[in-house]
């Protein structure tokens, strides 16, 4: 329980009706409650946090004026909605958030009926919002919805096509710009904050409706020339000109650490009619000093000393595969001058820091454009360039189609860097590369790789930047098995597997990537012969068919979706080539993969040792058990 010593206001908020019954000179103090209270909690296990500290006003601000949940808020991405899980009844839990059976890290509509939409990747919300006030027209509602988005976000397409959309419509939609880095404009302060409470106040919006009312009476040239007046004389001032001429009424930029006066504006709008916008600028990081000072590296931290705002960091026993990724696109970039490097807003995600620093006309942050990354790639290639495209592989989903269209169709050799393929852990569902394999392969032109170690992805990562046409390398988030790295690049035969055991029981092992490892282990306590298959595409038929010609049943494991994936590759080439032979697939099940650790989230989709010992027991037990054929006999 809160303590109510240290938090005798914010103990008391169960729900935002209870925060409501508050008056609202109390806000600054819930504010400030509530600011300690995420350091405290979340310094104990670690979590999203940085994004949250920003939106504290804005949070109790929202919830003290929209009555939530009948009226509608929808968070974007969701780093940023710590603060409104403390106030939407899951205070208590929110020590939990990330880890198995706790509170899901991102809004989540089954966990709260505050979480009016389910979030995680970016630049959603408005779209989401804009759909729910559509229908409230539809029926004839009263609620009024909000959408909240980040200046990052804002770089996405999505976003805009949204806008565009909105700005069109007689809705009532309040968007809400958290401009967290002063990317659009800077904060101006008090005169700001005076002029957005002006705008967004009864005496403004009545002068300007009633004068629309009179001016439509005029000649159309007349009302041309006004409306124009208008907009440019409030952009003088205001930075809202664009948002104004896609249809939207701009107030601020605000203050967004003023609880009183954000109170006091979102209040004014609530009353307005139409598509409105709201921008406010917030601090990432706000209230804790080392995260305003790096609010980058304290955006997702571990576990934490508030005091001395230590990060306690478990020693690494090996480089992880980002860092593996990064080292080789520093040494290709040394070889070879074509090469350029790509990521849509991930630089020190997929290991681009040092890249960045010592190439940097060769290194391109497009944002959050998976789009425009993909087909950025497509551009250079064109032009003779060897462009990687560093990206995560929930990411690549959104990029899907310019992946076909713009670089395999016409098969040009961009090589796709994947990162957090298979299980991710923590971020849950909306983050788990579960589906790559299988959205990959049906891809023609693509060659598709799966490393089974840290070695084995550099080495992959330079067969892929030899080849003439687009190639994936896909490798999981954290450490590998720790196999020592190798400088020296040599490129791999494609579409050959490798023979990492030769077994005796009839039982063959076809591991794909991050499996590999735990199928030599299985292999070795059941005798079986265990292939490191390599090549998702091109497959390795000639040594799929050996082995089921010497071996009495095939289990292939992979860390993708069974559905569609690399064992479904196997089972058509056995198909194909009219071999009938006992098979089993195992990887991720047909259903989602909630937030834990890695190691938790492997043995909920049976892929740890114990579960494929298990599964893999009942599918071998009681078959016939040939004694191999030797390779070559």
């Amino acid at each position: 329980m809160t303590d109510p010593g240290r938090y005798p206001l914010l103990s008391a908020i169960d729900s935002p009706a209870a925060l409501r019954a508050l008056p609202e000179t109390e806000l600054p103090a819930v504010a400030d409650e509530l600011r300690d209270f995420l350091v405290h909690t979340v310094s104990q296990r670690g979590g999203h946090f940085a994004a949250g500290l920003g939106t504290v006003e804005l949070t109790v601000a929202l919830h003290y004026v929209f009555d939530t949940p009948h009226d509608r808020l929808v968070w974007d991405v969701g780093h940023q909605a710590y603060p409104h899980k403390v106030l939407t009844g899951r205070r208590d839990r929110l020590e939990s958030i990330k880890h198995k059976d706790g509170l899901a890290p991102l809004p989540t509509r089954s966990e709260s009926v505050y979480d009016t939409f389910g979030v995680g990747h970016s630049s959603t919300s408005i779209s989401a919002g804009l759909g729910m006030a559509i229908a409230n027209h539809l029926e004839g509602g009263d609620r009024r919805v909000v959408a909240v988005i980040g200046d990052g976000a804002m770089s996405a397409g999505l976003a805009w096509e949204a806008l565009n959309h909105a700005g069109s419509l007689d809705v009532d939609l309040l968007v809400i710009l958290n401009d967290n880095d002063m990317s659009i404009s800077e904060n101006v302060g008090a005169l700001s904050n005076y002029l957005a409470r002006l705008l967004s106040g009864k005496v403004y919006g009545h002068l300007r409706e009633n004068s629309k009312k009179v001016l439509r009476r005029m000649p159309a040239a007349a009302w041309e020339l006004v409306r124009r007046s208008e907009v440019h004389a409030k952009g003088m001032v205001l930075p809202g000109t664009l948002f104004e001429e896609m249809g939207f009424n701009y107030i601020g930029p605000v203050d967004g650490h003023d609880v009183a006066s954000l109170a006091t504006t979102l209040r004014n709008m609530r009353g307005l009619k139409g598509p409105q916008f709201l921008h406010v600028v917030t601090q990432k990081g706000k209230g804790y000093a080392p995260a305003e000072a790096d609010p980058i590296k304290w955006h997702g931290p571990g576990p934490f000393d508030p005091a001395s705002g230590t990060i306690r960091k478990e020693k690494a026993s090996g480089p992880s595969y980002s860092q593996v990724f990064g080292e080789w696109l520093c040494d290709m970039a040394e070889r070879d001058p074509r090469i350029v490097g790509i990521t849509p807003a991930m630089r020190e995600g997929s290991g681009l820091v040092e890249f960045e620093r010592r190439f940097p006309d060769r290194y391109f942050d497009v944002a959050i454009a998976e789009q425009h990354a993909v087909t950025l790639g497509a551009g250079l290639a064109c032009e003779g360039l060897r462009p990687v495209v560093a990206i995560y592989s929930t990411f690549l989903q959104r990029g899907y189609d310019q992946l076909i269209h713009d670089v395999a169709l016409q098969r040009l050799p961009v090589v796709f860097a994947i990162d957090r393929g298979g299980l991710v852990g923590s971020d849950g569902a909306t983050h788990q590369g579960a589906f790559d394999l299988s959205y990959l392969r049906c891809i023609p032109n693509l060659v598709v790789m799966a490393p089974a170690d840290e070695n084995e992805c550099r080495q992959m990562l330079y067969t892929a930047a030899t080849l003439d046409l687009p190639a994936a390398v896909r490798y999981p988030r954290g450490q590998g098995p720790g196999v020592p790295v190798v400088k020296e690049m040599t490129a791999l035969p494609v579409g050959k597997a490798q023979l990492r055991r030769e077994g005796r029981s009839g039982l063959a092992l076809l591991a794909f990537g991050a499996m590999v490892a735990v199928a030599e282990r299985l292999g070795a306590e059941l005798d079986a012969t265990v292939l490191n298959m390599r090549f998702v595409k091109p497959l390795d038929v000639a040594r799929v068919l050996d082995v089921a010609r010497r071996h009495g049943a095939i289990v292939t494991i992979e860390d993708n979706a069974v559905a569609g994936g690399a064992g479904d590759a196997v089972l058509r080439c056995l198909q194909e080539n009219g071999v009938v032979l006992p098979c089993l697939s195992l990887g991720i099940p047909d259903r989602f993969i909630e937030h834990g650790s890695r190691e938790e989230n492997l043995a909920d989709a049976g892929l740890d040792l114990d579960s494929l010992r298990a599964a893999v027991s009942r599918f071998w037990s009681g078959r016939t058990q040939p004694r191999a054929v030797p390779a070559g006999g």
